[in-house]
């Protein structure tokens, strides 16, 4: 039986404490703020990673450099047989593919898992990995399995502003200032590969509201029903946890049959680009 390593990215949400306990590997994501690199987790916070954006720093996303990639493989290859690669989404980020191409260079021992995920449903991945290759799955298998599953997770995302997406060039000017204007909210989702439109809120509890009843129509009509208990929720935000704990509170008194697992912070990959204030509701679905 091979012994076999779970290997992910930081915008799964895991930090390098929480992930070493558990015996997962995080590749640190990079950004440029105002010219200078930093390593996410490693030396910056989100507490930081905020002030600079509302100070009105340049931020710019990248994917890990190859050499850091191949660096932690080859260190975790030291110690294990094979390992498997849960990077962020292929449809959020170039990463993925970059790896599947990195990996050819590992004779077999580098299973990349293409599964469109990202935060707290990565995160999930990850903990299903660790799971699986603790019951003996092979690497391969395991990609398989999580390969299989994509699909089966849901992310909604109420923004704040619409000012983030206007300065990474995702909306026109003048829709921002019209949404803006208007007090538009967007609800935004991610169901599989890409973050997409989803509906428009006036207020705050209206968002709140659409995300709710998205969820549960997931829960009805994806998988089986809520009698079945078969997903797992969580909330995810970036810098808006009081309000976190308070949409904890409402999601658990629409959905009483289930709880909310995890209360997460978004990764930076995502925040910058929509800013502080937002507000998620996730769900995966359990693997048997």
């Amino acid at each position: 039986m091979s012994k076999v390593a779970v290997v992910t990215d930081s915008n799964s949400g895991l930090k390098q404490e929480e992930a070493k306990e558990l015996g997962i590997y995080v590749i640190p994501m990079p950004f440029t703020i105002n010219n200078k690199e930093y390593l996410e987790g490693i030396d910056i916070t989100p507490e930081r990673f905020f002030e600079l954006m509302e100070n009105g720093a340049e931020i710019f996303t990248s994917q890990p450099s190859p050499d850091s990639v191949m660096t932690l493989w080859d260190n975790v290859l030291k110690d294990y047989d094979e390992l498997v690669y849960i990077p962020m989404s292929s449809g959020l980020s170039s990463s993925c593919q970059t790896a599947c191409l990195l990996a050819d260079e590992y004779d077999g021992r580098v299973h990349v898992v293409n599964n469109q995920r990202i935060s707290v449903t990565q995160r999930s991945s990850c903990l299903d990995a660790l799971r699986l290759a603790g019951e003996g799955k092979s690497a391969e298998e395991i990609k398989n399995i999580l390969e299989e599953d994509k699909f089966n997770a849901s992310i909604y995302i109420m923004l704040n502003t619409l000012y983030y997406l206007k300065k990474g060039g995702r909306i026109t000017p003048a829709a921002a200032a019209l949404g803006t204007l208007l007090r538009i909210k967007p609800v935004l989702q991610i169901q599989g590969e890409k973050l997409d439109a989803f509906a428009k809120a006036r207020t705050t509890s209206q968002g709140k509201i659409i995300m709710i009843n998205a969820i549960k129509n997931d829960i009805e009509n994806r998988f089986g029903g809520i009698e079945k208990r078969n997903v797992t929720l969580y909330i995810a935000h970036t810098k808006n946890y009081e309000a976190s704990l308070e949409l904890k509170k409402e999601l658990e008194v629409a959905i009483p049959e289930l709880k909310v697992a995890l209360i997460q912070e978004l990764p930076l990959s995502i925040s910058c680009h929509i800013g502080p204030g937002t507000l998620a509701i996730a769900m995966t679905q359990n693997l048997a």
